[in-house]
Parts: structure tokens; sequence; C-alpha cells
């Protein structure tokens, strides 16, 4: 998850075309503070707007095509207090490694890993007990991570397709980067697989969410007046446990 400056404007430019350098940096320095620094240039944008995204360390500036990158890198630095506001509200990196803790289905598990463990994934109050060689431990979680989302989100398309009378499409796992779920023109629902960390209630409004579109493709009143007849919960709380704590998820091993 990422988020944006409350200032993006840096500037408004004259709209004289100006050649990009050739030696755009891929790393930022501010107060002695090292960033990855991801540089986009969007024909239609009217401004520079800047970024964070906590869970890869990185600054994404946006630049009109017209902008000069020295102009847009200024415009960062003077975001200084902004930025490190914002990967503070974020927290930490969480590393899948043993005696870690991390959320799963909205509970905190420490990671028991010991190699004298078996290799299948076991789950029990509130500990997540594997084996194997432990330099695969992270792939390993973030595999048995991914499969339990789709196992979890599944149950729930099943049962929500049936609340609404309506064929279970195909479902995909996706670990995108700015999306929790998606319904394609097809039908195909996508759901993030970091879900599979948030509380139940969560991640099923999300699979709620994605089956209304499969009436309604658009967030109309009567898309959200379908959404709450098919979704038993309180729809307003989930997304604001999204808001609050979706960004620390990605902040969860390296998916």
């Amino acid at each position: 998850m990422r988020a944006a400056a409350p200032a993006t404007i840096a500037r408004l430019f004259s709209r004289k075309s100006r050649p990009a350098p050739s030696d755009t940096p891929d790393r930022l320095t501010i107060n002695g503070r090292d960033y990855a620094l991801v540089i986009r240039r969007h024909a239609r944008a009217n401004n520079i707007r800047l970024r964070t995204d906590p869970a890869k360390g990185a600054l994404l500036l946006t630049l009109p095509g017209h902008a000069r990158l020295g102009e847009a890198i200024a415009f960062a630095r003077a975001q200084a207090d902004w930025i490190e506001a914002s990967f503070a509200r974020a927290g930490s990196h969480v590393a899948l490694e043993p005696g870690a803790a991390i959320p799963f289905r909205g509970t905190p598990h420490r990671i028991d890993w010991d190699v004298r463990h078996g290799r299948r994934v076991i789950v029990a109050d509130g500990v997540i007990t594997l084996g194997g060689a432990r330099d695969s431990l992270e792939a390993r979680l973030v595999r048995w991570l991914k499969a339990e989302a789709k196992r979890l989100c599944a149950a729930d398309l099943a049962e929500y397709c049936s609340r609404a009378g309506v064929a279970v499409p195909a479902l995909a796992i996706s670990n995108a980067a700015r999306r929790w779920g998606s319904c394609s023109a097809n039908g195909t629902i996508r759901i993030n697989w970091r879900l599979v960390m948030a509380p139940d209630e969560v991640r099923r409004s999300v699979v709620a969410h994605e089956v209304a579109h499969l009436r309604h493709m658009n967030h109309s009143a009567d898309f959200y007046a379908w959404l709450d007849a098919l979704f038993e919960g309180d729809r307003q709380s989930a997304d604001r446990w999204l808001k609050a704590h979706g960004r620390g998820l990605y902040l969860v091993g390296g998916g």
C-alpha cells in the first residue's frame, strides 16, 4: 500500500517539453536515510506527485512529461518530514524468521521453526510450527499463506455466489501492489493473498464486494445495496480496518 503526499503539487510548469536526463538515479538519501527511487513520467500529469511504498522502502515520483528531474527531487526533499511520518505510520518490516510474530486471520502468531519439526505447517494456539531447511523458511511460509488464502477465499466465494444465485467464477490469488480485490469483465475474481493475515470479516468483505460486481460493474447505489444484502458484517468497519492496518500487511515477508 502506498501513501501520497498531502501536498502533491510541486509547481505548475510551462508546456515546453524538456528531455529527461539519461542518468536518472535509482536511490535518494534524505536526512540521512536511503530510499529506493522510482521515477515515472505521465504525459497527462499536470504536476509532480510523490508517494511512499514502505513495503519496498521506496519513494515514487510521478512527473509530467515536461518536468525536470531536478525539480522533482527537490520537491521530494522538501517533503522530508512527511516522508518520515509516512514510513513511521506504516511500521517496520517483519521478516519471516524463527521467533517473529506475524498476523494470521487477524491474530498474531509466533513462528516456531526447528529443523526437527516436520515440514508440514501446523497452526495452533497462536503458533505457526514448521521444520525443513532454514534457508527456504520464508519462501515456504509465503507459499503456505497463499495456499491458505486461496482455500479460505474459495469457501467465501462459493458462499457469496450461492447467496447471489450466480455460478462460482474463476478465482485467482493476486499479489497486487494497490488492490485488495478485482472482478474482470469475464467474471474472474482476484483476491490479494495478504488478506489471509487480516481478520476474517475483512477478507470476507472484499470477496463479497467482488461478488457484488458480478451484477453491478460499478460503485452505484444499487451496487452498495446489493453488497449490503450479500455481506453479513459491517462493511464500513471492514473498510476502516483496511485503511488503518492494510499497509502493514505489505511489510510482512517479501511475498
